[in-house]
């Protein structure tokens, strides 16, 4: 298992530091840095940026939005990065939720399976420097309306690489299984390695399909994984509690939350409900206390440095091929002594 640091979407501004913690995580052989985007900062800027300061990490988007941009505007990026890093990039790719597309993009969300499935297509023919054409329900190039001078063109830049990694972040079975079909890896979110077994077959699925791209022992799965480390369990498990109750009880509308859906699926149906129900209620600070340590140590990894050494057994024994972690310096250091 390889580690990767996630230094996700900018707050209120950039971060401090960001390029001191990459050069670090460069010198502690971390293997990738990856970047996100929400509705602020953008995913690829960043990490052209950051990446500019290294010479070895792989470059990661966790994850470009599929609604931000239309696939061929994507490939445009995803070769020019990949030129500019040397074959580093790789690009990772969401559908975000309905508030988001919807709200913010201005973009229908319904089908969203489809349409990952058309904009990966796209992806693969302009990444092998193919004439793009695509008549789907999504996506339709050249478009067939307007002037009537639409030309199906293929990419001025000859790429580095006509395989350039892609791939996908989800959480759901059905998500998950098209990932292990059409895509180079799979990028989940609040994985648990106690209760992957619905994950497995998905993934099992995927990889049995006809014409699946990859099969189990080429396929990468970058997990992010919260690291916490404290000799009080629950002291470090409150520095993620936060997070968890953002994700589960405000992330999402009542019913059409995924983050709810994967801990429900944990086993935790009855605790998302409380949580959820503080939270869109405004009271957060009590939706953040119902979460409980179990909920965080499915996740997270949390407590003393030996509790952490011992839990990590489980995700090496996962489907996990990169560990994504975050933090200061001293938490990347033990994380890099503990997985070597």
């Amino acid at each position: 298992m390889r580690l990767g640091l996630s230094l996700g979407y900018w707050g209120a501004g950039p971060p401090p530091g960001q390029g001191e913690l990459v050069a670090l995580a460069e010198d502690l052989g971390f293997d990738s840095v990856w970047t996100a985007e929400a509705y602020g900062s953008d995913a690829l800027t960043p990490l052209a940026w950051l990446g500019s300061r290294t010479t070895r990490l792989r470059l990661g988007t966790g994850v470009v939005q599929v609604s931000a941009r239309t696939p061929t505007a994507t490939a445009m990026a995803a070769l020019t990065l990949d030129h500019l890093s040397g074959g580093r990039f790789v690009l990772g790719l969401g559908v975000s939720g309905p508030q988001v597309v919807e709200g913010w993009y201005g973009q229908p969300y319904p089908r969203p399976l489809a349409r990952t499935r058309e904009y990966v297509a796209v992806l693969r023919q302009a990444f092998a420097r193919e004439v793009v054409r695509l008549d789907g329900e999504q996506y339709r190039i050249p478009f067939p309306g307007g002037t009537g001078l639409g030309k199906a063109l293929r990419p001025t830049v000859h790429p580095l690489r006509a395989d350039l990694p892609v791939l996908l972040a989800a959480e759901g079975p059905k998500n998950v299984a098209l990932a292990a079909e059409v895509a180079d890896g799979w990028i989940p979110l609040f994985y648990s390695p106690h209760d992957d077994a619905h994950y497995r077959a998905a993934l099992a699925e995927g990889f049995a399909r006809p014409g699946a791209r990859r099969t189990a022992d080429d396929f990468e799965v970058a997990c992010t994984v919260p690291v916490e480390v404290d000799d009080d369990v629950d002291a470090a498990a409150d520095r993620v509690r936060p997070m968890l109750a953002l994700y589960v009880g405000g992330m999402g509308a009542r019913g059409v939350n995924f983050h709810y859906e994967v801990f429900a699926r944990m086993g935790f149906e009855a605790e998302c409900a409380r949580i959820q129900e503080l939270y869109l209620s405004g009271a957060k600070a009590e939706a953040v206390a119902a979460v409980p340590l179990a909920m965080v140590e499915k996740v997270a990894l949390v407590g003393p440095r030996a509790k952490i050494a011992d839990d990590l057994a489980a995700w090496e024994a996962s489907p996990v091929t990169t560990m994504l972690v975050s933090g200061p310096p001293e938490t990347l250091r033990t994380m890099a002594e503990l997985v070597g």
